[in-house]
């Protein structure tokens, strides 16, 4: 059986961006008075971890690291077709950046046990530090493939897939255990359905706190972060207005007084 993890990020509604406030003391992100939703690339790290599923013998868990809130986000998962759910939640984990993040996840991932793949979005829409991945690779010890677009071939452990890069993409060979990050390319994310969240319903969420994963409260969260967010500038409404100029003429003199403006203010 192919044992799939699927790492999931609970972030705030990018609808609601407006309501998120920054811990003047900590300088992080104070999400309780926002709602919170899947992270958008994760949804495609699920869908391709059941599409798996459906095609092999496979068994599909998803974590998480979050506040109790976070557990619909888990809920979620499970009725998208995922076979367990395990939330890492403790005051410990909080304010934690992508560091300690990862560090928790990969404890979390080794005490659910034996895996062969682990999935995750290439990145969350709140940070979009696309570190958190390849990190709980490098932890774990296994080989990391970042922005993968497509699964071109499974030939038993030796997997193929097809990764993004700026300007095209490259072909990796990868033997498992390794972790892969998505992108949107990847799949469409199913919708829920009726008999997915009648079936989740009978699923269990495991919690895990930092005692359950065998780590000092020093390793996670604030504490065990070393990004340090020294200064915090807030902008108002008239700092950050965008002035705007319109290049009227043909496309070459257009061009030509693009030019000359970027060379005026010392970008060429």
């Amino acid at each position: 059986m192919l044992r799939i993890a699927v790492c999931v990020k609970a972030v705030p509604d990018p609808k609601e961006a407006t309501r998120i406030k920054i811990d003047p003391v900590t300088r992080t992100l104070l999400r309780r008075d926002v709602p919170l939703v899947t992270n958008h690339l994760d949804r495609n790290a699920v869908e391709a971890a059941v599409q798996l599923k459906e095609e092999l013998d496979a068994h599909v868990a998803v974590i998480s690291m979050g506040p109790p809130p976070a557990e619909t986000i888990v809920r979620e998962c499970l009725a998208l077709g995922a076979d367990e759910g395990i939330l890492l939640c403790d005051q410990a984990f909080g304010g934690a950046d992508a560091f300690a993040t990862a560090y928790s996840l990969a404890k979390g991932i080794e005490k659910m046990g034996g895996f062969d793949l682990v999935l995750c979005g290439m990145a969350s829409s709140d940070s979009g530090t696309e570190w958190v991945g390849p990190k709980i690779g490098a932890l774990l010890g296994i080989p990391v493939v970042t922005a993968v677009r497509e699964i071109v071939e499974r030939d038993g452990r030796s997997w193929k897939v097809k990764a993004s890069l700026e300007n095209g993409y490259r072909l990796v060979r990868v033997r498992l255990p390794a972790l892969l990050t998505v992108t949107r390319e990847l799949n469409t994310p199913r919708a829920l359905s009726f008999s997915g969240i009648v079936s989740a319903r009978k699923k269990e969420i495991t919690e895990w706190g930092i005692n359950d994963l065998g780590v000092q409260e020093e390793a996670v969260g604030l504490r065990g972060s070393p990004t340090i967010t020294a200064n915090l500038t807030i902008m108002n409404g008239k700092d950050s207005k965008r002035a705007v100029e319109m290049i009227t003429g043909t496309r070459e003199e257009a061009a030509e007084r693009l030019v000359e403006k970027l060379a005026a203010a010392g970008m060429l």
